[in-house]
């Protein structure tokens, strides 16, 4: 196996140190290929390249290896986090890997409402907004100043809890220049939904109670709120205020039909996370429920990539480690989500898992934080509960991802047959598809998606502003966005550059028919590239869906697939894409030039979030034209230096 390897990497390979550290594979074209962690770098290292892993997984990884990078560590614990922090970053193709979700929303509740001392003096405040805490969802950064709760598994588990808040304990949620123009109470005031603050219909001791008391039950104090609850009633009924014990009473029936609704008025877990895996077909999925402050809010499947990879390259290691048992597929899926996912966020004080793990892994996630996390693999009462239900969930997203996948592998398939492609590798085949959009002229916009390995990629659709064409032409507006994409990509084919991301696709599909197909091959045949790859999605009579037709631009005639045909399915699904991904950009160009909203982002510092903050602030461009240096000044994050910037700019 060595004598495929450079003699410099064999000689780095044996002067490595016999220390815990992280190694990289990179192969001839420098892209990585596994990333590892290890307690000796030598002894592992060395026997990648001193044994025959002939036609495995492993000998197909090993003989692609042509350089190495190696980071000596002080603990295993620190390898395990180095390991996991560059299989994100760096994505490589033999490790299991978890992409990266969006950031987990939370429940914001801001200002300082909820530090106010009962008895404090409230002379000469007013209604202040950041006096009377707001409740509200949240993404991003967080602030000392205001207090967090989660994170949550999905934005409807954070709504719903601050549809609950409202009704038991009617804190306001309303933006602060709203609350601070309020010259009488809204809607929500009117239906119970708030207590109405913004025109001291609440005292501010009275408002920063409840404040308390909803964090209370936001951080899973139940029993202590109610009793709190109890105590005020009776207070107001002997002091004869018995409309304002009416009002706690209401209170209490209301978090009380919240808690048994939801079964949590006896558990005394407060957070904890539920982790439950099924691997099948060579798909994985595990599934992360929540149960925050003894709520369950819910669960949300994950998906990894390169499970079986992965799991080969983890089983030769261990082989290594003498005395320790092979990890079964499942128990190398939960670990590496448990590695990956709590890098980012803060892990809970308990774990339940369906599947045995090495505690190593959660002790080196918890140092980070620097607390103790303790781990259930057999649970019981409601715990049992809570892991049966992930377990179900995990088998059921699994079904449902090996059922779609397997629709949409027969769909190419059927378009590969049906059109008689040749590609290299059904699985690699590479469709681009091409629309145009406008509004009688107004900022026309094309857009390409590109549909790859079974299904859309998203990071790879384009859009293109098209200018310098008469309004409404949309067979120059055509020509243009595929001269601009096709045109670079043409050059470098015939300079003979081999680079994998230079080649063109499989199948160029236009969203048109005989005219549009024919703009596109003029395209082709002035930049030389084959005409048999544009095919056009000419609508049927009617317009009807179901009855559109494919046109060709190398002279074939129309073809007609079918209405039931799995490959017109596939067809229409990547054509649609491209429609509505056009459309979308349209409608966001056109909004742009009527508001005048592209004037400020022309000005230099101003980005997307300030220009926002700027029209919320002063409803328009218009009111921000006619605000004065103070006033732009009065805006978050706009400095006195870029409030003159602006002042300028649009005078």
């Amino acid at each position: 196996m060595s004598s495929v390897h450079p003699e410099s990497l064999l000689a780095e390979v044996a002067a490595l140190p016999g220390l815990p550290g992280v190694y990289r594979y990179f192969d001839a074209e420098d892209q990585v290929l596994y990333v590892g962690k290890a307690r000796n770098l030598k002894k592992r290292v060395s026997s990648y390249f001193q044994k025959d892993h002939g036609g495995t997984r492993i000998g197909h990884m090993v003989s692609k290896i042509r350089r190495m990078q190696t980071t000596v560590v002080r603990s295993e614990a620190e390898a395990l986090l180095l390991e996991n922090n560059l299989i994100k970053t760096l994505s490589p193709k033999f490790n299991i890997l978890f992409r990266d979700d969006k950031s987990y929303p939370y429940l914001k509740v801001s200002g300082t409402g909820g530090a106010f001392k009962p008895g404090a003096s409230t002379a000469g405040t007013g209604v202040k907004p950041e006096v009377y805490s707001r409740i509200a969802y949240y993404r991003g950064g967080v602030e000392k100043k205001h207090r967090y709760f989660g994170p949550y598994p999905s934005a409807w588990a954070v709504k719903e809890t601050i549809q609950l808040l409202q009704k038991v304990f009617r804190l306001r949620t309303c933006e602060d220049t709203v609350f601070a123009n309020r010259t009488r109470p809204c809607l929500l005031y009117q239906i119970k939904r708030c207590s109405g603050p913004c025109v001291e219909a609440i005292t501010m001791a009275q408002y920063a109670h409840d404040v308390a008391q909803a964090e209370a039950f936001l951080r899973g104090e139940t029993q202590a709120v109610l009793k709190d609850m109890e105590v005020r009633m009776m207070a107001h009924s002997d002091r004869l205020e018995f409309e304002m014990a009416a009002e706690v009473r209401n209170q209490m029936n209301a978090l009380s039909r919240v808690l048994h609704q939801q079964s949590v008025d006896n558990v005394k877990d407060t957070d904890v996370d539920i982790l439950a895996v099924k691997v099948q077909g060579g798909r994985a999925c595990v599934n992360l429920a929540m149960v925050r402050g003894g709520r369950h809010l819910g669960d949300r499947p994950y998906f990894p990539s390169h499970v079986e990879e992965g799991h080969a390259m983890v089983n030769v290691e261990i082989e290594d480690d003498v005395g320790t048992e092979l990890q079964s597929l499942e128990v190398k899926v939960l670990e590496s989500f448990i590695a990956q996912h709590y890098l980012n966020i803060p892990v809970p004080l308990a774990l339940i898992t369906s599947e045995k793990i090495n505690t190593k892994v959660v002790d080196a996630i918890a140092s980070q934080s620097g607390t103790k996390v303790s781990v259930v693999h057999n649970p019981r009462e409601q715990r049992r509960s809570w892991l049966e239900m992930a377990e179900k969930n995990a088998a059921i997203q699994l079904a449902r991802l090996l059922a779609e996948e397997g629709s949409q592998q027969a769909r190419t398939r059927a378009l590969v047959e049906a059109l008689d492609l040749a590609p290299d590798d059904i699985d690699a085949l590479r469709m681009e598809c091409f629309d145009v959009s406008h509004t009688s002229g107004e900022a026309t916009q094309a857009s390409c998606v590109v549909f790859q390995n079974h299904k859309m990629q998203s990071s790879e659709y384009r859009r293109y502003k098209i200018e310098g064409v008469t309004a409404g032409d949309d067979y120059a507006a055509m020509r243009q966005v595929l001269m601009r994409r096709y045109g670079k990509l043409a050059e470098a084919m015939k300079e003979g550059a081999s680079d994998v991301k230079l080649r063109m696709p499989d199948l160029v599909l236009i969203d048109g028919g005989k005219g549009q197909v024919s703009m596109a091959r003029e395209v082709f045949e002035t930049l030389g590239l084959d005409l048999s790859l544009i095919v056009g999605v000419e609508k049927g009579e009617g317009r009807k869906v179901g009855l559109e037709e494919l046109v060709f631009a190398d002279g074939r005639d129309k073809v007609y697939l079918g209405k039931d045909s799995a490959a017109l399915m596939l067809v229409a699904q990547v054509r649609d894409e491209a429609h509505r991904f056009a459309i979308t950009g349209m409608r966001a160009q056109r909004a742009k030039v009527r508001v005048g909203g592209g004037r400020l982002e022309e000005i230099p510092g101003i980005g997307p979030r300030k220009r926002a903050k700027l029209l919320q602030r002063f409803g328009g461009v218009r009111g921000v034209e006619d605000a004065s240096v103070e006033d732009l000044m009065s805006v978050d994050g706009i400095s006195k230096e870029l409030a003159e910037s602006i002042y300028q700019a649009l005078r």
